[in-house]
């Protein structure tokens, strides 16, 4: 008998349950009784796909980054760099809210079902910035951003919008510093701030804005659809 194929929509409901329960309620939610009553299936499927329940948080973390690295490959690359870097900080913006059960498992540093980051996990992460480094380059060989070291300049600006996302999450950024206003203050101080001429950045942030919708909003189908 050949052995049973493996279901990848089940693999991702899941993490995805295992994360929610995760976010609403603490570690000591992580049961493969409930993640697995929640997904309509066995206890033994947590260990069919995912060998153990570290191994799930494990997966939790990099489909986390994976749903990031997926949400960035819709930004297109322009011949305006700057604007290109500002959808790219929308991008992990939304995909943050758009995933913040998952979000809230990715930088976690602390036990989680016997389970602790590796350096190797914080490595995948760290490859889906590559992204940004590479905004980053285009912008200074453009002459938007001063020479510098890309990484570190793509590190600062990951630093900055995480801060203010996990604010965002928190629910601390209300009106009338809200959330919105807060964000696109914050890319315009780091875009100035590494070198860009003010109208510059303002004309790449006017761009920026119209391509918000297509690039980073819309559900990839519908993407997909209108290309």
């Amino acid at each position: 008998m050949s052995p049973r194929k493996l279901d990848p929509e089940i693999r991702t409901a899941l993490v995805d349950i295992a994360a929610r329960l995760l976010a609403e309620h603490g570690a000591q939610a992580l049961s493969t009784r409930k993640i697995a009553a929640e997904a309509g299936t066995s206890t033994m499927a947590v260990y069919t796909y995912f060998g153990s329940m570290s191994g799930l948080v494990r997966a939790m973390v990099h489909e986390g980054f994976a749903r990031l690295e997926r949400q960035f490959a819709r930004v297109r690359q322009t011949d305006d760099p700057v604007a290109d870097m500002l959808v790219l900080g929308h991008a992990y913006r939304h995909n943050a809210k758009a995933n913040s059960h998952l979000y809230a498992v990715m930088f976690g540093g602390q036990s989680l079902a016997g389970f602790s980051l590796t350096e190797e996990d914080r490595q995948y992460g760290r490859y889906t910035l590559l992204t940004v480094v590479g905004c980053v380059t285009r912008c200074i060989e453009a002459g938007r951003f001063r020479t510098g070291d890309p990484l570190l300049i793509a590190h600062q600006m990951w630093i900055a919008t995480h801060g203010l996302v996990n604010l965002e999450l928190g629910g601390y950024l209300i009106d009338p510093v809200d959330a919105d206003r807060c964000y696109d203050t914050l890319l315009s101080s780091l875009i100035v701030g590494v070198g860009d001429d003010t109208k510059a950045s303002a004309a790449s942030m006017r761009a920026s804005r119209r391509r918000r919708r297509r690039e980073v909003e819309a559900e990839p189908e519908s993407v997909a659809h209108r290309s």
